[in-house]
């Protein structure tokens, strides 16, 4: 028994999914999986069952019925990791752009250094971002400033979706009162440990852009974090987060 799982959600990952389970299974640290797809039309989920006959036990398989968001499939996979009893779940993304031998990074910062929430952060020792267009990379990392503006977080790479939580991280956060579903999501989980004074620590890794598959990233998800971080701001302000 592993006390680390990695949540990976999926939406037609089919080119992806074999090689990201091989990689985190080929590490020297055990670290088990579960895998949240949202019913992908690409059979990525048929993929994950077919590879849960050679890791029995480590490769986990939870399939919604359509796609609901990133935030949502998060949640998802937090509730099932905590009723698994894991000590510490990982957010990682099926494409790549999170290199798996960071897990190991993340994972000793929580349980050797003492994070209760330990992020792989583009940001933290400049910018270590590979294959994005300038566009992107000054969107990114001026999200971030932003959200340090309006939150008063410290955190370099608010919208850093490469994280350790400690369980108890998500014990204290209401997980049913998650309120957005997109990117902005990655920014409301940061805020609500912030606002309960959890140890928040920065690791530096490199983000390498996808090769395979195509991005989810939208007009819909830029909007929703924008606004999501004065509506999240307000709610600190009433005491209500």
């Amino acid at each position: 028994m592993s006390d680390s799982i990695v949540i990976i959600p999926t939406y037609n990952e089919i080119e992806n999914i074999e090689s990201i389970i091989r990689a985190v299974f080929s590490l020297p640290k055990q670290f088990h999986i579960v895998i949240v797809d949202d019913n992908s039309p690409d059979k990525t989920a048929d993929k994950v069952i077919e590879l849960q006959q050679q890791f029995p036990n480590r490769l986990f398989l939870a399939k919604r019925t359509k796609k609901a968001g990133i935030g949502t499939a998060y949640v998802h996979g937090f509730k099932w990791a905590l009723n698994s009893n894991y000590e510490y779940i990982f957010e990682m993304d099926a494409d790549f752009s999170h290199n798996p031998t960071d897990l190991e990074k993340l994972y000793d910062a929580c349980y050797k250094n003492g994070a209760d929430l330990a992020i792989g952060s583009r940001y933290v020792t400049g910018v270590n971002v590979v294959n994005w267009p300038l566009s992107r990379v000054l969107l990114s990392y001026f999200a971030s400033v932003y959200v340090r503006m309006i939150t008063g977080m410290k955190i370099m790479d608010t919208t850093a979706g490469f994280i350790c939580y400690q369980r108890e991280v998500l014990e204290k956060i209401n997980l049913n009162s998650i309120k957005f579903i997109g990117y902005a999501f990655q920014i409301e989980m940061k805020y609500r440990a912030f606002a309960k004074n959890f140890n928040i620590q920065e690791v530096p890794v490199i983000f390498t852009d996808r090769t395979k598959g195509q991005s989810k990233m939208s007009g819909a998800i830029i909007k929703e974090a924008i606004l999501g971080v004065i509506y999240l701001r307000f709610r600190k302000f009433l005491n209500s987060l």
